[in-house]
């Protein structure tokens, strides 16, 4: 499940009329790069992306190109939650929950936004999580404490397990950040009407872990790699000249492999 629902606006005018999600990044878009990675894994059986109504058409139009994934019967559906702009979106917790009552889905989930890209695969994040038959999220370690109070942070025991989770907290208990990626097993993706119910918050996706890791167990898996959030013009402007050289470096490997 992909959050796609946002406005972007501090990538205009780049986004002003399309949406951030299906930017391109070394000759695809950020989407393609998650299915792609997705897909190969074969551990993934549908694909959703949420949408607002202002680029609802645009996914659409991107998911009939799409039509490999049923070679591999996977199925691709694109969400419109009736949001016009920044003011009356719905923020992203309730648009997992609105995605699970339209599609009525009844199954492990993996949600993450729809603009940020790895440079590893997901393939083991998903497998970690089955491991622990727990809902999980990725981790990755900042020293720098400003950066801390722009993102979520976990605390964590020995075992990984989440004793606490903030987002944004003003006195970070550690220096594990989690971006917004999660593994949700079948049952504890039923408890986001009641964590909404309770008050958890509904605009950062993180808000439901930090409801949830106090009802149950979760556990964060350490990123073995780099994980780029494209967040402003400067950020996209890096990530594809990255992208663009470790295209030219693997095209380098394949082909001093071939002679």
């Amino acid at each position: 499940m992909f959050l796609a629902a946002g406005y972007a606006t501090r990538l205009y005018p780049l986004t002003k009329n399309f949406p951030k999600p299906l930017l391109e990044v070394a000759g695809k878009p950020i989407l393609d790069w998650l299915i792609d990675d997705m897909t190969q894994t074969g551990l993934v059986d549908e694909y959703i992306v949420i949408s607002n109504h202002k680029f609802a058409h645009i996914f659409k139009d991107w998911a009939d190109s799409k039509k490999e994934l049923s070679i591999v019967n996977c199925q691709l559906s694109i969400l419109d939650d009736g949001s016009t702009s920044n003011e009356n979106r719905l923020g992203a917790v309730k648009d997992i929950q609105f995605a699970i009552e339209q599609l009525q889905l009844d199954d492990d989930l993996l949600v993450m936004a729809g603009d940020n890209l790895l440079d590893f695969s997901l393939a083991e994040f998903i497998r970690y999580g089955k491991e622990k038959n727990a809902t999980c999220v990725m981790r990755y370690y900042v020293e720098d404490e400003t950066k801390l109070h722009k993102s979520g942070v976990a605390d964590i025991d020995a075992d990984g397990r989440i004793l606490s989770f903030v987002e944004k907290p003003a006195q970070p208990r550690s220096h594990w950040c989690v971006p917004a990626f999660y593994y949700y097993t079948r049952k504890d993706s039923h408890l986001i009407q009641q964590a909404i119910d309770d008050g958890c918050g509904t605009d950062a996706p993180g808000s439901f872990i930090s409801w949830l890791c106090q009802q149950t167990a979760v556990y964060a898996w350490e990123m073995p790699g780099k994980r780029y959030d494209i967040g402003n013009l400067e950020s996209y402007e890096a990530v594809k000249r990255v992208f663009k050289q470790a295209q030219g470096q693997a095209a380098m490997e394949a082909f001093n492999g071939r002679n």
